[in-house]
């Protein structure tokens, strides 16, 4: 199957990149990294695709007329240029992900792994350690709850798949300032489906979506940089179980060298999380849907209940209507 990997960097080449770009070239994955106004004009690197403003802004999107520049949600665009290439795979990560070997297997959807089923929050990284941590998004007061059983092993279609990280995993700031890093999780962990219920947050720094899944890429711009792709992921995993699906967690296939950040400002941008994530989660429990309805009219209908209640910017919603039509015109519902 036709597999795209996709990023999003304002650097020069960093190490992972070269590394991803080398891999791509060596197992036929067409890498595309959409650039940002503070990228470097001259980027080139053999085996991956760059995609400068000006090259996105002539791409005939609309979302690239309106996307907001300095944003991690360029990388809508480069979804958004892998289906229009034919791509049947979207795997992400960012510039600061190294592959390990296991990155490059061929990603399936029909995955052999123990089902969850849960009525509430799921600590999923619980499955793949039994030391303490938990991923940037829970909140914070189920981060100590102990991880539900799962059932038997089954063989199941999984259209968003979760990797993990070593070294330096997606954790939110709180963990970062208390608990010490690097960290690694146990190897070879049975997969584990989260579904019936039970949510995690899930990033978009080692995750998998099958073509099904597509629409539910969509990266919200109105929120803050350190929710848009949890708050996405709790979107899609609401539409995954209005189709009685859910979001499976693996073990790394990456490690991480993370960039410079300041914590103390990661904090303030999680803080909306902190203190809507649960509420955030309930609200779109609420919502009648079912799987009558296609993906796409499940988004809208996700973003407006978002909407309405102040958590996401009103500017959103034209945003999300150049993406919709920018799915239409590919034939993707």
């Amino acid at each position: 199957m036709p597999t795209s990997l996709v990023v999003t960097s304002i650097n020069a080449p960093t190490a992972a990149v070269k590394e991803l770009a080398s891999g791509s070239l060596e197992h036929g994955w067409d890498f595309i990294m959409a650039g940002d106004s503070k990228s470097p004009t001259d980027f080139s690197l053999d085996g991956c695709r760059f995609l400068s403003l000006e090259a996105q802004r002539g791409s005939g999107f609309s979302m690239a007329k309106i996307c907001p520049e300095r944003s991690y949600t360029r990388k809508n665009l480069a979804y958004l240029e892998a289906m229009a290439s034919g791509a049947d795979v979207i795997v992400e990560t960012d510039d600061d992900n190294h592959p390990l070997d296991e990155f490059w297997q061929s990603r399936v959807g029909e995955i052999e792994c123990k089902p969850v089923a849960h009525d509430g929050w799921v600590n999923a990284y619980g499955y793949f350690t039994e030391e303490f941590i938990y991923p940037r998004g829970l909140p914070l007061k189920y981060a100590r709850d102990a991880v539900p059983e799962g059932g038997g092993m089954e063989t199941v279609f999984c259209p968003v798949q979760q990797g993990l990280a070593d070294s330096d995993p997606d954790v939110d700031a709180v963990y970062r300032m208390l608990f010490p890093l690097p960290f690694h999780f146990e190897k070879n962990s049975t997969p584990v489906l989260l579904r019936d219920g039970a949510w995690c947050p899930f990033n978009s720094q080692n995750t998998t979506f099958q073509k099904c899944a597509f629409p539910l890429l969509y990266l919200p711009a109105e929120c803050s940089f350190r929710m848009t792709d949890i708050w996405r992921s709790f979107v899609a995993q609401r539409i995954l179980q209005a189709r009685g699906m859910g979001v499976l967690f693996h073990s790394p296939t990456v490690w991480q060298d993370r960039n410079d950040h300041d914590l103390q400002k990661d904090f303030t941008d999680e803080l909306p999380g902190y203190n809507h994530n649960a509420e955030m989660r309930e609200a779109l429990v609420s919502l009648r849907l079912d799987d009558s309805m296609t993906s796409v009219a499940m988004l809208e209908l996700c973003y407006q209940e978002l909407i309405r209640r102040g958590w996401v910017g009103q500017g959103e919603e034209k945003l999300l209507t150049a993406w919709i039509a920018d799915l239409a015109a590919m034939g993707i519902q």
